[in-house]
């Protein structure tokens, strides 16, 4: 280890003026071996540094070099880990903690001693020695302690031996070797006799020091002498500071008394400060004036400035029992009795203002009851603003009573909710009455009109209503269709056009007219119903101080849930979903309104229930206005008790809705046909029609736009299939012709009103009439020349087996007398009466409405042709020079026929 460390000092430290006081072999602790040496150094030059330096050997050679480096000074702890055991571990705390591992006890504790000694020496900072023995930790001789810094470095030899073997020399004593070797020059050479002069020298400086301390006695004596006259002067002067003392003990004694009569002087100032700001609280809090206490007594609650008054007086007596009081208050008599004060104000008061209060209830309720008249023949409802204007002047003396005397406060507002649920129960049960009797007047002012007319349009009214139901157009109403006839269907649909053209209006005008008056009827009822709930509800959280803060609550206006298509749910259930808690506020809130308003929802279903009873396609109304209310009630307010009841009315509604459709869908399956005449437009496809438009009409920009596209899928199907059915059952009418007409006024129907959730079912209509009017045209046309096409059919085989086409008039069968013998059979005469007939046939088959028959006549001929221009063709290709002149009937003649029937047809 002397050698190593003698290699650093030469090496690393001496090239930076430092010097190696101790060094350790470490490693680092719980990590692969990689020994290193830690060294202890100090600088030569001043100020002197006192460093740590980690030193290991390079990887490249055997030389060492410096790794890290840290100022002793950043230090703050040395571990060692274990006191009274042997245990070469040991930590350094500079800015983190490094733990290292000796090669021995010996070494860690050395070096711990070494890095002792420096901090003793050179830093004086308070390093923390933890686990080490005390034995290290030796104080440095006090004689090194006494040295100046300035003189440390040179008169300090013995402690730097103690540290470390090897001491350099300084500055001063290598300056004065030096000197001495210059004026011996032999020293270097003859060291012994350099040694004998030194020896002289010594001898003779030891002479001279004798000789001058023997010199100095006299001296000595002098100083001595003046010594013993200070002494004398010590003593005078510590008499008189004695008698000093003794005077100014009595003066002590007097300013000990005063001070402690001042202390006690500031001890009694500060109680009577402190009892002074005690007594004001009490009087400034806990005072209340005369005029507060006369207007608690005896202050007028119906003019303005008495409530106000009183107002004041509450909030006054409120702060005043509201007061903290400190420790010990309450065992005072004064607090005590004017507590006792402030309750009897308090009761006296609250007393006061409860039996004035239910008196404005039944004053206010017998007024606004003589109002109830003016408002019985109109479809309005009583404003109730007068009311909550005059009621609301007390609304902070409710929030007083409501803050000290909860009973009363509870009271009131029972006594309030029992009022006015008798008031609006009276209100809302003669406002649905004067609405039932306005709904009522729309169909007897129907039936009225149709009573006006002849005694054959009464009759023809009741062919219409067997025929379409009770409300003349449509088969809206609950009275489920008749069997219906087609032929009396096509007979009194003219007759009707032709009869109710007479009177004032049609049968469908009135039904249109008594739509929108009802329309009228339901969305002013839901207008007068919506500000009445509102304005009450505001007025119930302003006058009982039930403030609705927005809270994390979900809306409460869901209507329960009911299934459209047999899937997805359109609404959920406010039981179901309102499962989070609410405040107490709003349940007093929704409470109050239920119980005052507890009939609304029963007369809003009974007033559903009679316009579904009336035209069940009042529902289509009653669903767009409802949803509408419900969509403008919930973006105001979805906790509102209006919200809540207009979504739980809405699911009425809806359920109406769907008897409405399962209705038409069930008429149409009840339909039956008669056996005896042409089937034409079936009923429920005109019904459908109409249904559409009435549809697309009231629910033009509707929320609930989605349920009647679900409903019209349903409708659409039903009436595809029973359109099948019968023309399935159809005897007299072709099963093509009853499918042919009825898809293409579907297809009409769907392209006209552009309903862009039936796009699919009116590409499928388009594919069924066409599909069925080509099915018709074949087998209605079928082959009215029917020798003449077998034997083309003939021609035909013979060239598919191999034939020639020139030489097909050479088959026996085949020839030319066989084509002019079979021509012969088909003259012009008899094609034409064939056509006419298949015209009479076409003619009777079309019923008038859909004006098909030029369509399908024109179809007819364009296929004719096709036929005989194909027969033209096998002539020309296999009996050349074959034509008129040898008495072939020519296919163009067949044209000329056609196209004569054309033109008559137009």
């Amino acid at each position: 280890m002397t050698a190593i460390k003698h290699a650093l000092q030469r090496d690393i430290f001496t090239p930076n003026d430092e010097r190696l006081l101790g060094i350790v072999n470490v490693c680092k602790a719980g990590k692969k071996k990689k020994n290193c040496f830690l060294c202890a150094t100090v600088t030569t030059e001043r100020p002197v540094q006192v460093k740590v330096v980690k030193v290991k050997k390079s990887d490249k050679g055997d030389f060492y070099k410096r790794q890290q480096t840290w100022e002793l000074r950043d230090l703050t702890e040395v571990d060692a880990k274990d006191a009274s055991k042997e245990n070469p571990e040991f930590d350094l705390h500079f800015e983190k903690v490094y733990r290292w591992l000796a090669s021995s006890t010996a070494e860690k504790n050395s070096f711990i001693s070494c890095i002792w000694k420096l901090n003793q020496r050179y830093l004086r900072k308070k390093v923390e020695f933890v686990n080490v023995s005390s034995q290290l930790l030796e104080e440095l001789p006090k004689a090194e302690e006494s040295v100046p810094s300035g003189e440390s470095q040179s008169v300090a030899g013995g402690d730097e031996d103690a540290l470390d073997d090897y001491q350099e020399l300084s500055t001063r004593e290598e300056q004065d070797i030096e000197s001495m070797m210059e004026m011996c020059e032999y020293a270097i050479s003859n060291a012994e006799a350099f040694a004998e002069q030194l020896s002289r020298e010594l001898q003779v400086l030891d002479g001279a020091n004798i000789q001058s301390i023997m010199a100095s006695e006299k001296q000595v004596n002098i100083l001595m002498q003046l010594l013993d006259e200070a002494l004398g002067e010590v003593d005078t002067i510590e008499g008189k500071l004695s008698s000093y003392e003794e005077m100014l003990q009595s003066v002590k004694e007097q300013m000990d008394q005063i001070s402690q009569s001042n202390r006690l002087i500031q001890i009694s100032n500060t109680n009577n400060g402190k009892l002074l700001d005690e007594i004001q609280f009490l009087v400034n809090y806990m005072d209340l004036s005369k005029g507060h206490i006369r207007a608690l007594q005896e202050g007028d609650l119906t003019s303005p400035k008495g409530i106000e008054a009183c107002i004041n007086a509450s909030e006054a007596l409120l702060q005043c029992m509201n007061v903290a009081l400190r420790p010990g208050h309450e065992k005072l008599m004064a607090v005590t009795q004017q507590q006792l004060l402030f309750a009897e104000l308090r009761d006296t008061f609250a007393r006061r203002l409860t039996n004035h209060l239910n008196n404005v209830f039944v004053h206010q309720g017998h007024d606004q009851s003589s109002t109830l008249s003016q408002h019985t023949a109109e479809l309005t409802l009583p404003k109730h603003s007068p009311l909550h204007r005059d009621l609301l002047r007390y609304a902070k003396l409710m929030e007083w009573l409501k803050n000290t005397h909860r009973e009363k406060y509870e009271g009131l507002s029972r006594t309030y909710v029992d009022y006015m649920s008798r008031l609006y129960e009276r209100e809302i049960k003669d406002f649905f009455e004067v609405a039932k009797i306005k709904m009522a007047g729309t169909t007897k002012e129907a039936k009225g009109k149709f009573a006006t007319l002849p005694r054959k349009e009464s009759a023809l009214k009741q062919d219409t209503e067997s025929l379409h139901g009770s409300s003349g157009k449509l088969t809206g109403s609950t009275s489920s269709l008749n069997k219906l006839t087609v032929q009396g269907s096509n007979s009194r649909r003219s007759q009707s056009s032709s009869l109710l053209d007479m009177g004032n209006m049609s049968a469908s005008d009135l039904d249109v007219a008594d739509r929108t008056k009802f329309d009228k009827i339901f969305e002013q009822v839901l207008s007068e119903l919506e500000p009445l709930c509102l304005a009450e509800q505001d007025f119930i959280s302003k006058f009982f101080k039930l403030q609705q803060h927005p809270a994390v609550i979900p809306p409460l206006a869901q209507p329960e849930t009911e299934e459209l298509d047999g899937g997805t749910p359109s609404r959920i259930p406010p039981q179901a979903e309102h499962r989070h808690s609410m405040s107490s506020e709003k349940d007093m809130v929704r409470l109050m309104m239920n119980k005052i308003f507890q009939s609304i929802e029963t007369e809003l279903n009974s007033l559903i229930a009679l316009g579904d009873k009336i035209d069940s396609f009042n529902s289509l109304y009653m669903l767009v206005k409802m949803s509408h209310h419900v969509w403008t009630a919930e973006n105001v307010d979805p906790a509102s008790y209006l919200s809540t009841t207009l979504g739980n009315v809405l699911v009425t509604v809806k359920r109406n809705f769907d008897k409405c459709i399962s209705g038409q869908i069930r008429q149409m399956e009840e339909v039956k046909i008669s056996k005896k005449s042409k089937v034409g437009i079936l009923p429920f496809v005109t019904n459908f029609e109409e249904f559409a438009e009435l549809a697309e009409t009231i629910f033009r920009n509707a929320e609930r736009r989605g349920d009647l596209d679900k409903a019209y899928v349903k409708l659409i199907r039903a009436v595809f299939m029973n359109v099948e059915k019968v023309a399935n059952e159809s005897q007299k009418t072709p099963r093509d012709v009853v499918m042919m007409e009825n898809f293409h006024h579907i297809f009409s129907t769907l392209s006209r009103l552009k309903i862009s959730c039936l796009d699919a079912e009116r590409r499928e209509a388009k594919h069924k009439y066409t599909e069925h009017l080509q099915s018709y045209v074949i087998n209605s046309l079928g082959q009215p020349l029917e020798k003449l096409n077998h034997f083309f059919e003939g021609v035909e085989a013979r060239v598919a087996q191999g034939v020639r086409e020139e030489e097909v008039s050479y088959q026996l069968a085949f020839n030319k007398q066989e084509l002019r013998k079979v021509i012969k059979e088909y003259p012009g005469k008899e094609v034409k009466k064939g056509l006419d007939n298949l015209y009479k046939k076409v003619d009777k088959h079309l019923c008038e409405e859909e004006s098909l028959l030029q369509v399908v006549w024109h179809s007819m001929q364009d296929e004719f042709i096709r036929q005989y221009k194909h027969f033209e063709d096998l002539i020309g290709r296999c009996y050349p020079g074959s034509g008129n002149h040898h008495g072939v009937y020519h296919p163009g003649h067949v044209g000329v026929l056609l196209q004569h029937r054309s033109v008559s047809l137009v």
